[in-house]
């Protein structure tokens, strides 16, 4: 029974030791390989010191004496937490950003830094109080670019050395205290009661100019209007006169006819055989006896009927009465300028048309007169 037992204690030995061997197969291959991704790289250590970075993919490594340390290779966000800052002026802020980063030298990152996210983190923390803190309150809350660009400069030298590129710096929000931000509404509400008094101001003032402009206008046309009228009736009256005048130089050779042909008429009811006429009588006489009394009497020469000379004439417009008329059917544009200066010259010529009018119909019906009375002599 011995010689059984032992075998059977040797071989189930056996089998430990080959299962144990097995295990410890499986494992050092198990730690000989690495896989790495593709959006990270990982440095190796051997022993602790730094060998060489994996690249993505299988790597072979060192079983049980090898560590890796990986680093994401991609653009990383970092959030700023919210500083508060004193700005120039002495007014209190508070501000947060975030910083865009990204791995460029993964050995660097791993030996020259202990924690790349918390230091990059750390230091733009100092940095962005550092900017506000040299600025004014009004320059932090309007320059929003400048302050970017300020925190990206002042991170970029040292984390090159660390093998990280500051890729963006955003500030997302820059807030002063309740009291500025108070004084800040109060300062706003008195510059849009302003801007809005300024608008109606200038509201106002264009209406009025519009309402001046429009009375002017009104006025010209007004003015225009009467001094057209006044043309019209000056022209009337004196076309009027020239009619008047004609119409009693007709009638007046006629009433001397009449009175003539009455005297005749009286003188040869008498005994006397010798009749003494007026040149003025037979002139007349010859040149409207024919149609008075249908003979052929032939017109006498002798004394014409009074006739107008030329000078008067001309004032009287007896010339051209036809053109006279046709002028106040089509009065010309240029009656309706505005200029003062022809206003008051038009103002004086009717004053002095209306004056030689009433002269010379007062002249004339002196003349009638005289004219009437001398048969009768």
């Amino acid at each position: 029974m011995e010689p059984i037992t032992l075998q059977a204690g040797l071989g189930f030995g056996l089998v430990s030791v080959g299962l144990l061997a097995l295990l410890l197969v499986v494992v050092t291959l198990w730690q000989s390989f690495e896989i790495v991704d593709a959006y990270e790289k990982k440095t190796l250590t051997v022993f602790g010191e730094y060998r060489k970075l994996l690249e993505p993919g299988i790597n072979l490594i060192p079983p049980f004496v090898s560590r890796t340390y990986p680093f994401d290779m991609r653009t990383q966000t970092l959030d700023v937490p919210r500083q508060e800052a004193i700005t120039r002026d002495n007014s209190p802020v508070t501000a947060d950003a975030v910083v865009y980063i990204k791995v460029m030298d993964a050995k660097k990152a791993f030996l020259e830094v202990d924690d790349y996210k918390k230091a990059v983190s750390n230091l733009a923390q100092t940095t962005l109080r550092a900017v506000l803190g040299d600025m004014e309150l009004d320059d932090t809350l309007n320059k929003r670019q400048e302050i970017n660009a300020k925190i990206r400069k002042e991170l970029d030298e040292p984390t090159d050395e660390w093998g990280i590129r500051v890729e963006a710096v955003e500030v997302r929000e820059v807030s002063p205290s309740q009291e500025v931000q108070r004084a800040m509404e109060q300062q706003t509400g008195a510059e849009r009661r302003r801007r809005a008094m300024i608008l109606e101001a200038q509201g106002e003032r264009r209406s009025a100019v519009e309402q001046a402009e429009g009375d002017k206008q009104s006025n010209i046309i007004r003015a225009q209007g009467e001094k057209q009228s006044q043309i019209l009736e000056a022209q009337g009256d004196a076309i009027s006169t020239v009619l008047r005048a004609r119409s009693a130089e007709s009638m007046g050779e006629r009433a001397i006819i009449e009175r003539g042909m009455e005297t005749l008429e009286e003188i040869g009811k008498g005994e006397s055989t010798t009749f003494v006429l007026p040149q003025e009588l037979t002139s007349l006489v010859g040149r409207y006896g024919k149609a008075l009394s249908g003979s052929d009497v032939q017109q006498m020469e002798g004394l014409e009927g009074k006739e107008f000379d030329e000078e008067t004439e001309k004032l009287l417009g007896l010339e051209d009465i036809e053109s006279a008329l046709e002028q106040i059917d089509t009065v010309a544009d240029d009656d309706l300028r505005t200029d003062e200066t022809r206003d008051g010259d038009a103002a004086r010529d009717v004053d002095l048309a209306k004056q030689e009018a009433a002269t010379r119909e007062a002249d004339r019906d002196i003349e009638l007169e005289a004219e009437s009375e001398r048969p009768s002599d």
